[in-house]
């Protein structure tokens, strides 16, 4: 099958999903609206922009790091068989892969129809109802649809050493490969947790063989498998761009992640922190019929896993696209064929009218003031359920022609970070040489 008839295919199980748990009330958001006449009066009355609801994303897996800006009382919304909320999910047209407890639009992005009325509609159902309007004609054609979404994961322990898979083997399987990239912004990280650095692939003198031995004993003991890797501190401010196929263990540090439309992976590392990992977790993502650990070790993109000159070719400062006495926008995910990144900076007292090329999402992390025809201000403390202004996505007709960006302050910047899909123009292709 095609990539765009693995999404198709796809997005009927979710749709087929998602019409079964109306019906018995298994949503996050249940109080909606697909009434397109709604949608079309909204998306006009926001002048090309849509003023997302906070997706917060619980999972069975890792410690709450508490820097989402969400309310104390709140990040065990989902009850306590389903674990904190470490995850808040940007311009998602899909549903998280949380397990069976799930409830059927989790990591959805729904639209605020008004800041006085709790009435909301899918994105997904937006980009039905508008289309090419929305997200473009070349997105449509190729993705029919938006084909990436973003995240802030927010943990205080490190993540498992795992890999995201390839687009061949996660057709195999009938999805999508995944691709994604690391952005750590200096707003929302006034602290590390318990470890500030990340591990990528293997160390280049490490053997296949090595990792099987490893992860053959998966279910027996502790698999140690980031002793076969390397870590990189972080660096507050940069990212990194993670290949699908490369196994990786993110540190403890609030990341922005760009990424596309999927959520599959495979774990290597069986127990983190204290916390033990069962064994489907290395496995779930194959065939029905398998041949064990062979299989495993064959989502790996081995050369990707042991380059050694990883950091170099994978590593990502940011790149100045425009400076001016009003404003700065850097390129902060960049040089790949899948996803790219902005952070706008607008200066304190400043309006000014910023031109993209192409449809995106995106979310305020400092600051206040005016996004087109909305107020906008970075979340201070959220309760989980509640409206908020920070987070809008740009239809392309309203990035193309520009869209207007007030810093009401008079002493704060106002930045904001931007996702776009693989047709964003004028993306650097290419890693600088240090």
């Amino acid at each position: 099958m095609t990539e765009k008839e693995l999404i198709i295919k796809a997005g009927e199980k979710l749709d087929a999903r998602l019409a079964e748990a109306k019906a018995s009330g298994n949503l996050v958001v249940p109080d909606t609206t697909e009434d397109e006449a709604v949608i079309r009066s909204t998306f006009e009355k926001g002048k090309g922009i849509l003023r997302l609801f906070p997706a917060f994303v619980p999972r069975r897996f890792g410690k709450a790091g508490h820097r989402l800006k969400l309310h104390p009382d709140d990040y065990f919304a989902f009850g306590m068989a389903r674990g904190s909320i470490t995850e808040r999910w940007f311009s998602s047209t899909i549903a998280a892969q949380n397990g069976e407890m799930a409830k059927a639009d989790e990591g959805m992005a729904y639209v605020c129809v008004d800041y006085d009325s709790d009435e909301k509609f899918s994105l997904r159902n937006a980009v039905k109802v508008l289309g090419k309007e929305l997200v473009g004609k070349e997105l449509m054609e190729k993705y029919n649809g938006w084909p990436m979404y973003s995240k802030f994961f927010d943990n205080e322990n490190p993540l498992f050493h795992h890999l995201h898979l390839t687009f061949e083997a996660a057709a195999r399987v009938g999805k999508l490969g995944k691709p994604e990239c690391y952005y750590f912004p200096k707003q929302l990280n006034n602290y590390f947790g318990e470890a500030g650095y990340t591990y990528f692939g293997f160390d280049p003198d490490v053997t296949r063989e090595e990792v099987r031995e490893r992860i053959a004993h998966f279910t027996d003991d502790d698999t140690r498998i980031t002793e076969l890797s390397r870590a990189y501190r972080i660096e507050l401010g940069t990212g990194w761009y993670t290949p699908a196929g490369v196994i990786h263990a993110p540190a403890s540090v609030l990341t922005y992640e760009p990424q596309w439309n999927s959520d599959v992976n495979s774990v290597y590392e069986n127990t983190v922190s204290g916390e033990v990992y069962p064994p489907e977790m290395l496995n779930e993502e194959c065939p029905a019929e398998h041949n064990g650990i062979d299989d495993v070790l064959d989502l790996l993109d081995w050369e990707k896993n042991v380059d050694p000159h990883y950091r170099k070719h994978y590593f990502r400062r940011p790149l100045v696209e425009t400076e001016t006495e009003q404003y700065v926008q850097k390129w902060i995910t960049y040089a790949n064929p899948y996803i790219a990144a902005k952070e706008l900076t607008v200066y304190p007292g400043q309006t000014v009218t910023i031109r993209d090329g192409a449809a995106y999402g995106c979310i305020f992390i400092q600051g206040h003031g005016k996004f087109g025809v909305y107020d906008c201000e970075a979340a201070t403390l959220l309760h989980f359920g509640q409206q908020s202004t920070d987070e809008f996505f740009v239809s392309e007709k309203a990035a193309v022609e520009g869209v207007t960006v007030a810093n009401l302050s008079r002493v704060e910047p106002l930045v904001l970070l931007k996702h776009f899909g693989p047709n964003c123009p004028n993306v650097p292709r290419e890693v600088p040489e240090a």
